[in-house]
C-alpha cells in the first residue's frame, strides 16, 4: 500500500490524505468496530478514549480474522457521539497512537448518537493484504 502525502496541502492533518491499494489486493470492508466486550456489554463508559481503544482492540481481532493486520488499513473513519470538539480529540488521540507511523486517511466525526447503550465510539475501517492467489 501507497500512502499519499500533496505538499499543496496542509501539513497540519495527523495522517496521510490518501492511500491506494497494489494491484491484486484482496479488500475487507469492516463493520464499524464497537466498544463491546464479549458478553455484548459496553466497555470504558463514559470514557472517550477507554472506548476508542476497546475499538482498536476488536477491529485488530476483525482483521486478524480476515487475515489482516492494522497495517494492512488504508482508511478509516471515526465516530465519536458528541458535540464537544475536545471529545472528538481525545478519541482520535487513542486512534492515532494506535495506528503509529501508519497514518492512514481518516475521517473523525461527530454524531448525535451511536447504537448500543452508552457507546461513545466507532471506528469504521478499510483494509488490502495481497491475495496471493491472484498472479
Amino acid at each position: 500500500m501507497t500512502l499519499i502525502r500533496s505538499a499543496a496541502l496542509s501539513d497540519a492533518a495527523q495522517y496521510a490524505y490518501a492511500a491506494t491499494a497494489p494491484a491484486g489486493s484482496r479488500l475487507i470492508f469492516l463493520a464499524g468496530s464497537c466498544p463491546l466486550n464479549a458478553d455484548g456489554s459496553t466497555a470504558g463508559v463514559g470514557d472517550y478514549a477507554a472506548q476508542a481503544s476497546s475499538c482498536i482492540d476488536n477491529m485488530k481481532a476483525a482483521l486478524a480474522a480476515a487475515g489482516a493486520g492494522i497495517t494492512d488499513v488504508i482508511s478509516t473513519r471515526v465516530l465519536v457521539a458528541s458535540h464537544n470538539q475536545t471529545d472528538l480529540v481525545t478519541a482520535w488521540n487513542v486512534v492515532r497512537d494506535a495506528f503509529g507511523d501508519h497514518d492512514v486517511p481518516s475521517t473523525l466525526l461527530g454524531v448525535t448518537v451511536l447504537g448500543y447503550d452508552d457507546q461513545l465510539v466507532e471506528i469504521e475501517a478499510i483494509a488490502a493484504v495481497r491475495d496471493e492467489t491472484v498472479h
